[in-house]
């Protein structure tokens, strides 16, 4: 009986739960509700349950990336006889930049049970009584369940700093939280239950051992915070479901980090003294600053377009406007409406309390009146700027963005006397600085307590809470309940215009009702005449009882800005034009370039395959498992790449390379996204990145990368850094090596960076009306251009401005710039071929240079060079390469031929390539020049065609010759190539490159087969064999690809 039971049960199970489904339709018309407010209520459920599922897919996933790192290593352990398989990971496994620390990790795994028991009972005897007794609707308040799960938290590594004196230990703590804590609780007056089932927490925690003592337990206190933000994900239960509900989510997560914020985030820290009775207990939990940042936002240049008109068919330009941040200090700029070039030259001030450690984070968005567009971010570690005292830059928006942001950056020491005072008043009244003027010196209060204050309702307690006012801006401390004599041990800091005139205010006020407990007036000028700025005591309240006082501490700190050290060169700071009593200065004959000018770097980077990628595509409903379509996105430099969509495949070969210029500034990364193409949203394949600096230290960085965010993939890529020569040396050698490299798919590869700066102009024509025009140049090279600022209305206006453009022939380009006003009337005009500057020394020029048909005086003051762009391969090739003998036939190049549609085979493709130089010729009789090579990293063959030579001619006519490759003994259509053909000519030129994909093995077993042919008639497609040429590929050394003269014979003599 039982048995049969089991599956009746199940059905009526199943009955029932569809049942509940009508009950919201039934309750909403029993309570008199519009069909509008099921489908609300429908809508919410299914925002609720999409967010509850993304959050339990998310913490499986950060689960099992933790548990497949720590078993690949493991394996990776066991497979090198390491004795990893007890589940032990030998002690020399580390990660970059960090030491591991799996004995932490062994001990807080140990530990965890009874840390959860300490949680248990400190939530249960501490907690929970606090909480009933701050409401009385909350005496029925209980933990029912406290778990921290089996799960610890676990330390990904460590990393130590020397501290900033002898007697303090800095300790980086890279921590990673993914469990299974379970905490539930419940008010029973209510029949309310809530909790937490699952959290991540993910963050850089810096642990401080100070002050270091010689006696037991030699360590005084321990300072712990995070340096920034953490990231956090909650998974919810019970009534607090509803926080998972779409728009209260991301407000529910945001509440808790700014709650962890005014805890364990900087300014804010936690201090575990060690000692009772620390007398550096205060000093520990609030120090002072190590200095201020003053930060200058000027501009932003070459912005993305995120407005668009007409469902995207008209392109806009975007509101842009920033936000800056320092750890829990943020500011907002002004928008900019309707520019990509904004420019705002605004000033802003940080407090900097950790370097290195802090980092400036600026954000770009475009305004719009729903949700803001991100345009891009950059961080900067704030101990670069300690270094450098002054740096004003132009950096490269990372993370999705383009352009990029110009920044002038000023650390600001403290001063503990006020003797340079008025020195500082003095310079900040000649810096213009908006929104606010810009700081003379900071002040800290540190609140400790108060005594004495006035019951106003007998036999009901006060409940205190302190705002403290310098100005217009306003802070509040804490609330301490039901006390006369309240402590709040909490500190805040406060930006000083001129200490001299202005006060401090104090407010002591009975919270919720805010009723006057006293108050406090102190000017800050008595500060400036103690000792060390600094002043401590009892300070009687006024307005309150008699015995009312307010325990303060104030210290005041000027703000001087140290200039840099003596010789030490600041990026981007000019030096200010000396003054001339006598009349106007004399006209510089030289341009006056940033030292950093031409320091830029070429990034050549390779995208070459991926292997293990995850398989997205399902069929079936999922039940058949597909594959997917990859491709890929790079970011770089402020610059973003494309790769070509891999169809059906999970080992994908792109072969693909791009080029970005790029300078040396500190936090850049080159960024990998992968993702499968889909006709609605393409999925995510995983991501990976390469620090940009690695890259420019190391030269070339060849690797396979891990793919992070998903289960499996790698990606093989390969970054070089090309690093401009002045010297045309190497030139010929570049531009052969180049076009053997050159990818099938992809622009032409760069053989050269040329480097322009801007100064000025002189005696530009006047506009209608004799007034001066406010001008503005652009430059250009092929299809690339630039545009310098708009000067102020003059005939000789200044720039100062410097741009880069990358060359692919720097024999057959030139350099185009245009002088104009804001009304876009022409000034003047100017050409500069570049293969002028390859006959100057230096391959650089730096003058004044006339501007065509803008009059007779019309000048331009600027500074060209050109730098030649030598990879590793060139260097290579030329140390191995064996001087022939021989003089190389000079030959003159012909008119640029016009263009010619690729020609595709099975594998291979045809493409127009510069000129190689030339090796010596045969002395006479028709002859073919010809590169051959084998590519190792693409696994092809390349036969590149250069040129032939004193053709004959069988008809009295010339003839159109072009040049047929098969790869013998196989000669399908797979197999052929052929190139463009060249009208009436004996000795035509080529510089075509065809590919054929197979083996090195197999390639030495064939025979390559070129005939020169020439076509006779267009009706009826006859061709005319001019010679012909059949090289054994095991003959020839495919590693070497030098240009070779071989001579063509008779068809007919050829079996």
């Amino acid at each position: 009986m039982e048995r049969r039971s089991g599956p009746g049960l199940a059905l009526l199970g199943a009955l029932g739960r569809r049942l509940l489904w009508a009950l919201p339709a039934y309750a909403a018309g029993l309570l008199g509700l519009g069909a509008g407010a099921v489908v609300l209520a429908l809508a919410l459920y299914a925002g609720w349950r999409r967010r509850r599922r993304a959050r339990e897919r998310g913490m499986r996933a950060a689960e099992r990336l933790q548990r497949d790192e720590e078993a690949a290593v493991r394996a990776a352990a066991a497979a090198a006889g390491l004795g990893a398989a007890r589940g032990e990971l030998p002690a020399w496994v580390s990660f970059p930049d960090v030491e591991r620390a799996e004995w932490l990790n062994k001990v807080l795994a140990q530990a965890w049970p009874f840390l959860g028991q300490f949680l248990e009972k400190l939530l249960q005897e501490s907690v929970a009584p606090a909480i009933r007794a701050s409401s009385a609707h909350l005496q029925t308040f209980t933990f029912t369940r406290v778990d921290v799960g089996q799960k610890p938290l676990r330390v990904l590594g460590v990393r130590a700093h020397p501290g900033t004196h002898n007697k303090q230990i800095l300790l980086d703590l890279n921590i990673s939280y993914v469990g299974d804590v379970q905490i539930d609780v419940e008010v029973k007056k209510f029949f309310c239950k809530a909790g937490v089932k699952g959290m991540q927490l993910h963050g850089m925690l810096r642990v401080i051992l100070e002050p270091l003592l010689g006696e037991a337990p030699i360590v005084g206190a321990l300072t712990m915070f995070f340096i920034r933000r953490p990231t956090l994900d909650i998974n919810w239960t019970g009534m607090t479901n509803l926080l998972d509900i779409p728009g209260l989510s991301s407000m529910s997560d945001t509440l808790i980090m700014d709650s962890i914020a005014s805890y364990l985030v900087l300014p804010n820290r936690l201090l575990v003294p060690l000692l009772p009775d620390l007398p550096e207990a205060a000093r520990l939990r609030w120090p002072l600053p190590r200095g201020v940042v003053r930060v200058t936002l000027v501009a932003a240049r070459a912005l993305r377009c995120k407005d668009r008109f007409m469902g995207g068919l008209v392109e806009g330009r975007s509101d842009p406007y920033a936000v800056l941040r320092v750890g829990t200090q943020a500011a907002t700029s002004r928008v900019i409406g309707d520019n990509n070039d904004p420019r705002w030259d605004e000033v802003y001030e940080f407090m900097v309390h950790e370097v290195p450690g802090q980092e400036l984070e600026v954000e770009l968005f475009d305004k719009d009146p729903d949700k803001d567009d991100l345009l891009g971010r950059m961080k900067l570690d704030l101990g670069e700027v300690l270094k450098a005292r002054v740096m004003e830059e132009w950096f490269p928006l990372q993370e999705g963005g383009q352009g990029r942001l110009h920044l002038r950056l000023e650390w600001l020491s403290l001063l503990s006397d006020a003797s340079k005072l008025d020195q500082v008043l003095e310079r900040n009244r000649t810096i213009v600085a908006k929104p606010d003027p810009p700081s003379a010196a900071i002040l800290v209060v540190y609140l400790d307590r108060a005594e004495g204050l006035p019951v106003r309702k007998p036999g009901k307690e006060p409940n205190p809470v302190v705002q403290v006012s310098v100005q217009d801006v306003t802070r509040e401390s804490k609330v301490v309940c039901n006390t006369s004599a309240p402590v709040w041990e909490d500190a805040f800091r406060f930006f000083l215009h001129d200490p001299r005139n202005q006060d401090v205010d104090f407010q002591v006020k009975d919270d919720p009702r805010q009723a006057p407990l006293g108050s406090l007036s102190l000017p800050l000028s008595r500060l400036l005449q103690s000792p060390s700025l600094s002043l401590a005591e009892p300070f009687p309240l006024q307005r309150s009882g008699p015995g009312a006082r307010l325990h303060l501490q104030l210290v005041l700190r000027v703000l001087f800005p140290e200039p840099p050290e003596p010789g030490e060169a600041t990026p981007g700071q000019v030096e200010p034009p000396k003054s001339d009593i006598e009349g106007p200065p004399p006209r510089p004959s030289r341009a006056s370039p940033d030292p950093r000018f031409g320091t830029e770097r070429v990034l050549r980077i390779h995208l070459l395959e991926a292997e293990d990628l995850v398989a997205k595509d399902q069929r079936l409903g999922g039940l058949v498992r597909g594959r997917s379509d990859p491709y890929a996105k790079v970011r770089a430099g402020g610059r973003s790449f494309r790769s070509r969509v891999v169809r059906e495949e999970l080992n994908p070969r792109w072969n693909e390379s791009y080029e970005v210029i790029v300078d040396d500034v500190p936090g850049q990364d080159v960024e990998f996204e992968l993702f499968d193409k889909d006709i609605d949203k393409d999925d995510f394949l995983g991501r990976c990145k390469v620090p940009l600096r690695r890259v420019l230290s190391g030269r070339v960085v060849d690797e396979w990368l891990p793919l992070q965010d998903v289960r499996s993939g790698r990606l093989h890529v390969r970054l070089e850094s090309l690093e401009p020569r002045g010297s045309p040396a190497l030139l010929e050698r570049v531009l052969h090596t180049n076009s053997l490299l050159q990818p099938a798919r992809g622009e032409e590869l760069s053989a050269a960076l040329l480097c322009v700066f801007l100064d000025r102009a002189a005696e530009l024509p006047l506009r209608k009306g004799s007034k001066p025009p406010a001008a503005l140049a652009s430059l250009a090279v092929r299809d690339v251009s630039f545009k310098t600022k708009t000067c102020a209305p003059s005939t000789e206006p200044v720039w100062d401005e410097g741009f880069s453009f990358l060359i692919k022939r720097p024999h057959a380009e030139s350099l185009e710039l245009q002088v104009k006003d804001e009304g876009g009337q022409a000034l003047g005009t100017f050409s500069l071929p570049l293969a002028q500057l390859l006959a100057q020394e230096g391959l650089a020029m730096d003058g004044w240079v006339p501007l065509a048909g803008g009059g007779a005086g019309a000048q331009l003051l600027l500074r060209a060079q050109l730098g030649v762009l030598v990879s590793q391969q060139v260097e290579e090739r030329a140390a191995s390469r064996v001087p022939e003998g021989g003089d190389t036939e000079p030959r003159e190049e012909e008119e640029e031929k016009g263009d010619e549609d690729e020609e595709r085979g099975a594998g291979g493709l045809r493409q127009r390539l510069p000129p190689a130089d030339s090796r010596p010729e045969p002395p006479q009789g028709p002859r073919v020049q010809l590169s051959l090579w084998y590519h190792q990293e693409q696994r092809k063959l390349v036969a590149i065609v250069h040129a032939c030579r004193e053709l004959r001619a069988a008809a009295k006519e010339l003839p159109d010759p072009y040049v047929s490759l098969v790869l013998l003994p196989d000669r399908s259509r797979g197999t052929k190539r052929k190139t463009g053909v060249q009208k009436r000519t004996l000795n035509p030129d080529f510089n075509e490159r065809f590919e054929w994909e197979l083996p090195l093995e197999e390639a030495a077993r064939r025979r390559l087969e070129a005939t020169v042919k020439s076509t006779v008639s267009f009706v009826t497609r006859e061709k005319e064999a001019l010679g012909k040429l059949q090289l054994d590929l095991a003959q020839v050394d495919l590693s070497e690809g030098e240009p070779r003269w071989y001579e063509l014979q008779d068809e007919r003599s050829i079996p």
